[in-house]
């Protein structure tokens, strides 16, 4: 009597073996993509050290409980394993509320996308963001501070409660009126929203785990702090030295150039 695996054509088995290694190979890369992605994630807010503590006990983890299957010590790091998932929730609450946003937001799903009229989409970038390029150059020449987030994929109607609403198109004199040393709206930031100025005098909040040199004001702590919870591009105009930086994602570039500052936003955007 033949069995069932019988009918079976002869390459069944090798074709499962070849889908079986794909699945693999695919499984490594998801979870080498997602770690890779958390300590980035960590590294930029100054919690290096801890990633690697977590690492090193999951690895001990692994040699101890599947590894050479101690049942004692295994079942006390599996218990460890079970409270310190919750622990990790509760300690990096804010850094996972950044992953998810980063994960939900718009540019995520349209990677395929922005390769389809590349260089229409620079142009009108280029020109629409002329006049803040401008500005910035004329302030930092003459020591004027500013403070100015362009809106991406995620919104950034969560720092503009406290601003006043201006709702105008980008122009140059608008820019450097609003951040004139004696306007009432100078001290805080300018959100730009759907290519038009929307709201002026917004107050950024800082967070309580930034780690950045001492001798970064202000507006470039501000800057920074607000880059971590969404992936505005953020350009400060430094009112002591008349540099001109770009906060993204955690992290700032400082110093740039007329130039540097026009390839950033192009590159950005």
């Amino acid at each position: 009597m033949n069995s069932a695996f019988s009918i079976m054509p002869a390459d069944w088995f090798q074709g499962l073996s070849v889908g079986s290694a794909i699945i693999g190979a695919i499984d490594i890369m998801l979870v080498v993509s997602i770690t890779y992605y958390l300590y980035r994630l960590m590294k930029e807010t100054g919690s290096t050290n801890i990633f690697y503590g977590i690492f090193v006990f999951f690895i001990l983890w692994l040699i101890v409980a599947r590894g050479f299957q101690m049942r004692m010590m295994g079942a006390i790091l599996d218990q460890l394993m079970n409270i310190g998932a919750i622990a990790l929730v509760v300690i990096f609450q804010k850094e996972l509320r950044r992953f998810f946003k980063n994960v939900g937001s718009q540019g995520h799903f349209k990677c395929i996308a922005k390769y389809f009229g590349k260089k229409d989409k620079a142009d009108k970038s280029a020109e629409m963001y002329k006049p803040v390029v401008d500005a910035c150059v004329e302030m930092a020449a003459e020591k004027v501070g500013a403070l100015i987030l362009i809106e991406r994929t995620i919104n950034l109607d969560m720092f503009s409660d406290k601003g006043v609403w201006i709702d105008a198109s980008i122009s140059k004199p608008l820019i450097e009126n609003i951040f004139f040393k004696n306007s009432p709206l100078h001290d805080g930031a300018m959100l730009i929203q759907n290519g038009r100025i929307a709201v002026a005098a917004c107050q950024l909040p800082l967070s309580d785990d930034l780690v950045v040199p001492l001798k970064l004001g202000l507006r470039h702590r501000s800057a920074i702090s607000a880059s971590m919870v969404c992936d505005a591009i953020i350009i400060v105009v430094s009112e002591e030295t008349g540099g001109i930086s770009v906060a993204v994602n955690g992290q700032i570039k400082r110093g740039l150039s007329r130039e540097e500052l026009e390839k950033e936003l192009a590159r950005e955007n």
